[in-house]
C-alpha cells in the first residue's frame, strides 16, 4: 500500500469482515495494532493484517469505538475541502426530500451524512449543534463555518449555531458538557416559533429536550392526523403537544394529552394557545392513568414514550415496559378502534417491537390489522448497513 501521511491502524480478521460487512465502527477490541504517530481525534487509515487499505476514520483514545470511518476511498484527502463537499451532499438531499419544508429539518444526522457523531437541527434562523466524538469536536471550527458557507449561499438565512453538549455520552469520549452559542448575531434569542404541519411551536433550543424539539415524527404526525376526524383522542407521553395538537387541527370529536412532566404540560398548554385548538391536558403518570380510563372513553389512543432502553442490557425490561403499555391500550379500545404506537430505541428492533404487540394481542385476546408501519422523517435517513441509524418504529393498528 502506498505511503500515507496517516497512522496505520491494522484490524483482526474479525474486524475486517465487520467494516467489509459496510458498518463504519471499529471496535478496540478489533484491532491488532497501530503503526505511527497520532492524537486523539486525528484522521487515520484502517488496514487489514495483509496491509490492503479498508478506509479512513476518526480514531477515538477513550471510546470502545476506537475508529469510526468517514470515507472507504484510498484517494481522497481531509482537507476542508472534503467536509465541504460533504455538507454540500447533505444539504443537497434534503433539497430533494424536504422541498418547502427545509426551515425546520435535520442538516446532519452523524454516520447517515458521514459526520459520526454530529447532529445539526435547524430551527428557523438557529442551527443546534450535537458533539458526540472527539474527532468532530476537533474539527468542529471546520465544519461549522462551512455550514453557514453552505447554507447562506443558497440563500438561507442563518443567524446563530447553539451547542447542546449538555449529554452524559461525551463523557465516554473524555469531553466536557456543556451548552451554549457557538455563534450568533445581534443578541439572537435562544427562543423561537416554528411551524410543522400547519401548527406553530414555541421551541427553545436552550433548554428544550435534545435540541429543542423532535422533528423526526413529522410524518407520523400527519398520519395520525388523517384518521382522528371525529374520535375520542387519548394522546400519552404527549410532551409538547405535538401528536394532541395535530389530532385537534384534524378535527377529532375531543383531545386529551397526558405527561408526567409537568414543565412539558405547561408548554404544551402554550402551543394550544398559540394554535387557538382545544386540547385537555393532564399532569399524571401515563401507565397510572390507564388504570382510570373507562374502557370504551377513547377510540384513538397513542402511545409515544420516550426510550425505554438505552443499551442492549435492558432490551428485556423494555420489551416488558412496552408490552404493559400497549397491552393497556389495546383493552381500552372499542373494536374498530386505533392504536398508534411506537418506540424510538434502536435497541428495540422493528422484529421485537412487532413480536412485542404479537404478544400483546394475544394477552388481550384482542385482533389487530396493520394500518401502515414507518420510520423516522426523511431528514433522518437510514443506512441500510449501520442498523443504529434505525431507531424509529411507529405503527398504526385497528382493532378488528
Amino acid at each position: 500500500m502506498k505511503k500515507r501521511e496517516y497512522a496505520c491502524v491494522s484490524v483482526t480478521g474479525k474486524g475486517e469482515r465487520w467494516l467489509k460487512s459496510g458498518h463504519p465502527w471499529l471496535y478496540e477490541s478489533d484491532i491488532d495494532s497501530i503503526d505511527g504517530e497520532y492524537e486523539n481525534g486525528d484522521i487515520v487509515d484502517v488496514i487489514t493484517g495483509k496491509g490492503n487499505y479498508i478506509g479512513s476514520g476518526l480514531i477515538s483514545d477513550l471510546s470502545k469505538i476506537r475508529v469510526r470511518l468517514i470515507s472507504r476511498d484510498f484517494s481522497l484527502s481531509y482537507d476542508e475541502g472534503f467536509w465541504l463537499r460533504r455538507i454540500q451532499y447533505a444539504w443537497n438531499y434534503r433539497k430533494t426530500v424536504m422541498k418547502d419544508q427545509m426551515e425546520c429539518c435535520r442538516v446532519i444526522f452523524g454516520e447517515s451524512d458521514g459526520f459520526p457523531g454530529l447532529t445539526v437541527d435547524r430551527f428557523n434562523d438557529i442551527l443546534v449543534a450535537q458533539t458526540l466524538t472527539f474527532g468532530i469536536e476537533k474539527l468542529k471550527d471546520v465544519i461549522f463555518p462551512l455550514l453557514l458557507k453552505v447554507l447562506r449561499e443558497d440563500g438561507q438565512l442563518i443567524r446563530g449555531i447553539f451547542e447542546r453538549n449538555d449529554v452524559t455520552i461525551r463523557k465516554l469520549e473524555g469531553l466536557e458538557e456543556y451548552k451554549g452559542w457557538y455563534y450568533r448575531e445581534d443578541e439572537l434569542s435562544a427562543e423561537t416559533v416554528i411551524t410543522e404541519n400547519g401548527i406553530k411551536y414555541y421551541v427553545d433550543v436552550e433548554n428544550g429536550q435534545k435540541t429543542g424539539f423532535f422533528l423526526d415524527q413529522k410524518r407520523n404526525r400527519e398520519r395520525v392526523g388523517r384518521i382522528c376526524e371525529g374520535r375520542k383522542v387519548l394522546d400519552c407521553f404527549t410532551h409538547t403537544g405535538s401528536f394532541a395538537l395535530n389530532c385537534a387541527l384534524g378535527k377529532a370529536a375531543r383531545v386529551t394529552a397526558v405527561d408526567i412532566s409537568e414543565t412539558a404540560v405547561r408548554q404544551a398548554e402554550k402551543n394550544a394557545e398559540l394554535n387557538g385548538l382545544k386540547v385537555d391536558f393532564v399532569v399524571d403518570d401515563v401507565f397510572d392513568y390507564l388504570d382510570k380510563v373507562n374502557k370504551k372513553e377513547y377510540d384513538l389512543i397513542i402511545l409515544d414514550p420516550p426510550a425505554f432502553t438505552k443499551s442492549r442490557r435492558t432490551v428485556n425490561n423494555a420489551y416488558n415496559g412496552y408490552l404493559e403499555i400497549n397491552s393497556k391500550a389495546m383493552k381500552l379500545l372499542p373494536k374498530g378502534g386505533y392504536l398508534a404506537t411506537c418506540s424510538c430505541s434502536h435497541f428495540m428492533p422493528h422484529q421485537l417491537f412487532e413480536k412485542m404487540l404479537k404478544e400483546a394481542s394475544e394477552k388481550t385476546g384482542i385482533q389487530m390489522r396493520m394500518v401502515s408501519v414507518s420510520q423516522q422523517r426523511e431528514d433522518h435517513p437510514v443506512m441500510l448497513n449501520v442498523p443504529e441509524t434505525d431507531y424509529l418504529k411507529f405503527y398504526i393498528l385497528q382493532i378488528v
